[in-house]
């Protein structure tokens, strides 16, 4: 596996995850997330990837939309939420993200 490949894949289980985290929070609409997430360099998306991984959690029932009107007369947006699984969901990712971050550290705190 080559580098950028593997930075690809860590990358985007973290997008996902700090999207969900986010979502936990607040409703957002999406260029909403991409501002937030450009406040960590290593974190800042484009519309071509944020709103396929909104699709997905979608169509994995972990993430619903309502439509809101602006205020500035802007069209419509829609805004996003965690659903009851994706809450579920989102537990379970924070405890394995937990117990992933004890062992990498546990890991490289060992003398090997």
């Amino acid at each position: 596996m080559e580098k950028a490949e593997w930075l690809s894949q860590v990358r985007r289980g973290i997008l996902e995850y700090s999207i969900m985290l986010m979502l936990s929070n607040k409703e957002m609409y999406g260029y909403e997330l991409i501002s937030t997430l450009s406040k960590w360099e290593v974190l800042s998306t484009t519309e071509g990837t944020i709103y396929p991984l909104l699709k997905r959690l979608e169509k994995d029932n972990l993430i619903k939309f309502t439509w809101k009107n602006s205020i500035e007369g802007l069209p419509p947006r829609k805004y996003y939420c965690l659903t009851e699984e994706g809450n579920n969901f989102l537990s379970l990712m924070s405890n394995e993200w937990e117990n992933l971050i004890t062992s990498i550290n546990q890991i490289k705190d060992e003398e090997w």
